[in-house]
Order: C-alpha cells, then sequence, then structure tokens
C-alpha cells in the first residue's frame, strides 16, 4: 500500500482533511465566531466527522498562532547525547524526533556523552574503509591465531552483530551489544539483511557501523557451532586458568550465542571469569534476540563503568535507544505524514499497542474487554453514553465544541479488529463529558513478516508513533512494546497476563516499576556460590520483571 495512503485507508478519514491544514487564519476571534458554531451543529449530528473537524481545528489554531516556544527550545541534541556533525538531509529524524517526544524524565551523565564521543573517535579510527579495519580483515582471513588474541599487537577490537527475530527484539539486542562494545573498547559493526536495508541511519559521524558484504563470517551459527564460546570452553580450546588451551594462541574469532533457549540463557556467558577469556578474543561474532545489557550489570567488573555512565539504572535503554536509533528517510516519511495529518492537533494522545502470540492466542472478546477495563479504570479513556438511551432517562451529554478537548487514540496492532471495535464505539456514542476522542490505526498487516522490508518500515514508524504518546497502554512480553515505552521514557499500563482459569485477568493493567525493558532469559550464575544464585535478592538495581515472574529489569 503506498504509505501517503496509509493512515487514511487504515483509519477512514477523509483525505480532503489533511488539504485542509495548510489555510491562512483571518484572525483568531474570526475563526472563533465562524468556526464554533457550524462545529457544535456538526458533532452533535455527525458524531466522527466532528472528531476529525475539531482535531484539525485545533492544529488550524495553533499554526495561526505565533510558533511555539516549545518546539524552538527543543533540545535537538537530546541534552548532548547525539552528535552535531551531521548532514540534517541525510537523516530527517535525527534531530527532528526531539521535537515530538516529551521531554526525558532522566538527566544524561556527562561521563556517557564523554564516552559516546570517545566511541565515536574510535569507530571512525577503525570502522569500515579505514586500513586498520583491512589490516584487521586480512589478518582474520588468513587464520592467523594471533588475530584473536587480545595480548597481541592488534590496534582495533570488534564485535559482529548478527540479527535474529523480530525488529522488537533486534533493537533490544543491538542496544544490549553498542552497552557491551562500549565497556570493552570494542567497535560494533551490524550485518544488515535486505529486511534491514534503510530502516536506520548511520548513527556514528564520519563512518559506517555496517558490517562489509565480503565479511566472511556471519552466516550459519548456531548454539552448537564450534566456534561458539561455550563449546570452546566446553572442548578445552580456552580455559579460565590459561592463555587459552595447550597451543597457547586463541582461535581467529570468538562466536558468542545469546539466544534465549527455554527461558533461558547459555552457562558460561555472564560469569566474570568468562568475560576475563571473552576479553582476550579481538574478533567476536555475536547473535541474540535478548535485552542482555541487563545480564553485563551482572559482571562485577563492569559494574563501576555502569555506574558513572547511568547513575539512573532505569535510562539506558532510554539514552542508548535514543542515541542508535534514528529512522531512515522513508520509514520517518510515514511517521511524518501520519503524525502530522492525524496526531499533532490532539490535546492528548494514547497509544494501544496490542500484540497477541500466536503459542497463547488470547480471544479477541476477551482481550477487548480487558483494554476497555484498563482505560477506564485509570482515566485514560472517558465513558460513552448509549445512542439508544430513552427519553425519559438522563439528559444527553453537551456536544463537543471548537474548546473541547481532543484525545486522539493510536491503536498499533497487527490486526484490525481492535480498532474496528474501539472506533465504532467512540463513533456510535458521545463521551460522558463531552470529550472528543478520534482512533485511528496505521497500519494492520495480519501477520509479522520480519523478511519483508515494507513491513518492518510499518512496524518502525509504529514504535516511534507510540512513542509520542502522553500516555500508552501495551502488552505484556512484548518486545515491540518494550522498545517504544522506554524511548518514551513512559512506564506503560502494562495489560495484565490472563488467568486462563478465568478467562479474564483479575488486575486489567498495571504500571511496570521502571521504563527499562525485561531481560527474559537470564542467564544461570553457574560462578555464584549455590546459596547465592538469584542476583536480584541483593543488587539494589535489579527486579523481577512484572510481566515475566522469571525475568530480570533494572530500575531505580
Amino acid at each position: 500500500m503506498d504509505t501517503d495512503k496509509l493512515g487514511e485507508a487504515a483509519a477512514g478519514n477523509p483525505p480532503e482533511a489533511e488539504k485542509r491544514r495548510g489555510v491562512a487564519a483571518p484572525g483568531a476571534a474570526t475563526v472563533l465566531v465562524l468556526v464554533a458554531l457550524p462545529l457544535m451543529l456538526v458533532s452533535y449530528f455527525f458524531g466522527d466527522l466532528a472528531a476529525d473537524t475539531v482535531v484539525h481545528f485545533h492544529r488550524f489554531k495553533e499554526s495561526s498562532s505565533s510558533s511555539s516556544p516549545a518546539a524552538a527550545a527543543a533540545d535537538r541534541l537530546l541534552r548532548g547525547l547525539l552528535s552535531p556533525e551531521f548532514d540534517e538531509a541525510s537523516c530527517l529524524s535525527r534531530y527532528e524526533a526531539s521535537t515530538r517526544w516529551k521531554p526525558s524524565p532522566f538527566p544524561v551523565s556527562p561521563y556517557l556523552v564523554e564516552r559516546l564521543r570517545r566511541y565515536e573517535a574510535n569507530h571512525r579510527r577503525c570502522g569500515p574503509g579505514t586500513a586498520r579495519y583491512r589490516d584487521a580483515v586480512a589478518r582474520l582471513r588468513s587464520g592467523d591465531r594471533n588475530a584473536g588474541d587480545g595480548d597481541g599487537d592488534a590496534e582495533c577490537r570488534y564485535v559482529v552483530w548478527l540479527p535474529i527475530q523480530g525488529l522488537g527484539n533486534r533493537m533490544l539486542s543491538l542496544v544490549s551489544t553498542f552497552l557491551y562494545a562500549l565497556l570493552t573498547g570494542r567497535v560494533v559493526l551490524v550485518h544488515e539483511p535486505p529486511e534491514m536495508e534503510g530502516l536506520f541511519c548511520e548513527p556514528f559521524p564520519g563512518t559506517s557501523w555496517l558490517l562489509p558484504p565480503d565479511f566472511p563470517y556471519k552466516d550459519g551459527f548456531s548454539a552448537a557451532s564450534n566456534e561458539s564460546y561455550v563449546n570452546m570452553l566446553k572442548n578445552g580450546v580456552v580455559r579460565h586458568d590459561d592463555d587459552g588451551g595447550d597451543g597457547g594462541a586463541l582461535p581467529p574469532y570468538v562466536y558468542l550465542h545469546l539466544e534465549q533457549i527455554h527461558l533461558r540463557l547459555q552457562n558460561h556467558t555472564f560469569c566474570e571469569e568468562d568475560h576475563r577469556v571473552l576479553d582476550r578474543f579481538n574478533w567476536m561474532v555475536l547473535r541474540s534476540d535478548s535485552y542482555f545489557a541487563v545480564a553485563l550489570f551482572l559482571v562485577p567488573a563492569y559494574r563501576a563503568e555502569l555506574d558513572r555512565m547511568f547513575p539512573a539504572k532505569g535510562s539506558v535503554f532510554h539514552h542508548l535507544g535514543r542515541y542508535l536509533f534514528h529512522p531512515g528517510n522513508r520509514a520517518w516519511g510515514i511517521v511524518e505524514r501520519f503524525y502530522d495529518g492525524y496526531l499533532a492537533g490532539a490535546d492528548e494522545r494514547l497509544g494501544i499497542q496490542v500484540r497477541i502470540v500466536p503459542q497463547m492466542a488470547v480471544p479477541f472478546d476477551v482481550m477487548y474487554e480487558q483494554i476497555l477495563r484498563c482505560t477506564r479504570e485509570h482515566g485514560l479513556l472517558p465513558q460513552v453514553t448509549s445512542a439508544s438511551e430513552p427519553a425519559g432517562g438522563r439528559p444527553p451529554p453537551p456536544p463537543p465544541t471548537a474548546t473541547a478537548k481532543v484525545k486522539a487514540v493510536l491503536v498499533v496492532s497487527l490486526k484490525r479488529e481492535y480498532y474496528d471495535k474501539l472506533h465504532g464505539a467512540y463513533y456510535t456514542n458521545a463521551t460522558a463529558d463531552g470529550e472528543v476522542v478520534a482512533v485511528y490505526q496505521p497500519s494492520h498487516d495480519g501477520d509479522q513478516h520480519t523478511e519483508a522490508r515494507a513491513h518492518n518500515e510499518r512496524a518502525l514508524a509504529e514504535i516511534y508513533l507510540l512513542s509520542f504518546s502522553d500516555a500508552v497502554v501495551t502488552t505484556g512480553w512484548s518486545t515491540f512494546g518494550y522498545v517504544a515505552h522506554a524511548l518514551a521514557g513512559l512506564r506503560p499500563w502494562q495489560l495484565a497476563p490472563l488467568d486462563w482459569g478465568k478467562m479474564r485477568a483479575d488486575v486489567a493493567c498495571a504500571r511496570p516499576a521502571s521504563v527499562e525493558p525485561c531481560l527474559h532469559s537470564p542467564p544461570p550464575l553457574v560462578c555464584r556460590a549455590p546459596q547465592d544464585p538469584h542476583p536480584a535478592a541483593h543488587l539494589p538495581f535489579l527486579r523481577h520483571c512484572e510481566d515475566v515472574p522469571a525475568g530480570l529489569k533494572l530500575f531505580d
């Protein structure tokens, strides 16, 4: 589908509404007199059309006034996280996203800013296209065992990130990999398959984070690979207590497999003695579907540096995600057109993200009822009054006016049914308090298609649209939802797991302790004493996740 028509087709809005946006204002007083009375009449008789009209009138008033001081003062560099050394036209989202996000609730550590600038300088020195990179790859291709030896004379060290699973998983694992690179002095190189081509802008000035296509080691890895660190340890190729086995030299590279298996990462992945051995490899290939940044806090050797970069532990993904991820111009075009066309004029924006896992498919009616309970119990959506109210019943609510509060509801789901029913509820019925509620859905692909670039562009656009909300309702376990609310810096209203015996959740939704994503699959800590296997019991910045009881998350 043409992305220019995406919102119109999905939300059922007249294209003419967008054409009215740029009309010059004859004056605020004239506008109020000429427009307010017709709006009252239209809203009383034509329901949903009134919602769109009032939304666009709100934006009409904004555009006719002087430019917003808040927009003019928007922090384009996110308090120093972003470098100013970029051509703006090459990546429109880099400096524009901050004008749509709510202000960050977290301070930015000056030390984190310093570390990011140091990383950028090192990436320019060692990244693709440099003599140092060419030399490092030549040694790797030759099978030179010293290519992997961190005690050798190699000037640059690398971690190669391989994607797996859907977009939410990929963004979580890529932030984690970048944090690992920061801690270990490595350069992160991103393998970009066709379905991710152009999805993100380059995050580092004057260089590229993309793995060159001729890199020899990017396919065929799994937990069973001989190059896997766990298998090297098992087979005696490396040992904790020596220089890497009987030969004294390390293999040219190591593969670190951090994919969750039965909700557990492998043994020997986050113990300090293992990271001392891993640190001796100049080349690492890493594949993960998890937010393993949490597990890095379990390694004592990293903790002092992490404390300096993140005094607020609940800000790790929030800051690094805003730093790393900037939608490419194609995806950002979808964001801009939809946001400016349907959301910008609202007084308040509510995002509702619904993810139904096929293996545990909650029936539609059950999930919809839970969403209604959540939004109404917590004042996120107003009650409606039935259109069939008897003549002798309570008086009808006042019709919306030009000054009525407007709430835009963004429904993000692979399925259309949630949008249809919620849109119908506020189309057919008036709200009890006269508030105008306009419901929109950007797309509804039906099923996840991670292998398709257009699908991923829509998914990324909708993550960012959700992150521009004032409040969000998300589905537990959803990595997509984690990314959206963490970028926003919002604690979501998280839909509670279903009690399958009752086919109902006792509590519709609850707010988690922090905005941080959950690590679904914490590693078994074989390095800890048997009586102390649970880090959440004694590390003050860790606790178990609200939606995944065995998982771990960071919080303040």
